[in-house]
């Protein structure tokens, strides 16, 4: 069964009465088929234009869930998602970025998903809508694991939503592949660094993708960074101490050791960026 739903309450309606597969740009969605015949009732929710769009909202900006990452690269947002613009330039190519969803490479939950860690750092905030209501969960308890996360079958992630803390902070994304375009992350950090009036740091977001099961937060390391001068080197308090959380892994693209070495490096380099935009 095919359904194409014109409005979120008739999708949350059919989702509850008949389950189903959410189809929404299909970047992903088609190629997981391979050759695979699609199975089940899909739900297509792709001209819902309610859950398209950016709103700035007087104390949080709201990304709809079938917002392209295109739309987010072309709407002038505060420089806090400076990185999460950089990591919108990494998903797929330019055609992918056009039929993309942010919803899309949320629910996917690869822990190569570029959008996950930059919306970490921005303490991104998901809200599922189903036919009972709304419910918001933070993204960190929003992604699982390795293609797992906290949406219900009956639920539709209808909107990312971004508290307005750091609108001034300086941000960075920084990616590692085996070439520079149309690849799968090795390695990925996202950072978002506010400083205060004495040049100090005020506060820290440092993200790593790729190395978990799940796209990590590296919490001691930001309350070391919390009251360093800013000013370039000194990422050089980074040390593989603080990214004990990871766990990276061997697979195709690379081993857990080079993981691990390439992260460190990667980390210091996202910071620097994040002060070099100053």
């Amino acid at each position: 069964m095919y359904f194409r739903p014109s409005t979120l309450h008739e999708a949350v309606d059919t989702l509850s009465r008949h389950g189903g597969q959410i189809l929404s740009g299909g970047t992903d969605f088609f190629p997981a088929l391979g050759e695979r015949q699609v199975s089940g009732p899909v739900v297509d929710i792709s001209g819902l234009s309610e859950l398209r769009g950016i709103s700035i909202e007087t104390d949080r900006i709201r990304i709809g869930g079938l917002t392209t990452w295109t739309e987010v690269l072309r709407t002038p947002l505060p420089t806090c998602y400076d990185g999460l613009k950089s990591a919108a330039r990494e998903v797929g190519s330019i055609q992918i970025q056009n039929r993309g969803t942010v919803a899309g490479n949320l629910c996917n939950a690869s822990p190569a998903a570029d959008g996950i860690p930059p919306f970490l750092t921005l303490n991104a905030i998901i809200e599922l809508a189903s036919q009972t209501g709304t419910r918001h969960l933070p993204l960190a308890e929003f992604v699982l694991g390795n293609r797992k996360t906290a949406r219900r079958p009956d639920e539709v992630l209808a909107a990312v939503m971004i508290p307005r803390e750091v609108d001034g902070a300086r941000s960075a994304f920084v990616k590692l592949g085996s070439r520079r375009y149309l690849v799968i992350s090795i390695v990925m950090v996202a950072a978002v660094v506010q400083v205060d009036a004495s040049g100090r740091v005020a506060q820290a977001r440092i993200a790593v993708g790729s190395c978990s099961a799940v796209a990590q937060r590296l919490t001691e390391l930001e309350r070391t960074l919390v009251g360093a001068q800013v000013a370039l080197g000194f990422s050089d308090v980074v040390s593989r101490e603080h990214l004990t959380r990871l766990a990276p892994i061997d697979d195709v693209r690379a081993t857990a050791d080079y993981r691990s070495d390439v992260a460190l490096t990667l980390v210091k380099r996202t910071l620097e960026q994040c002060v070099e935009a100053r």
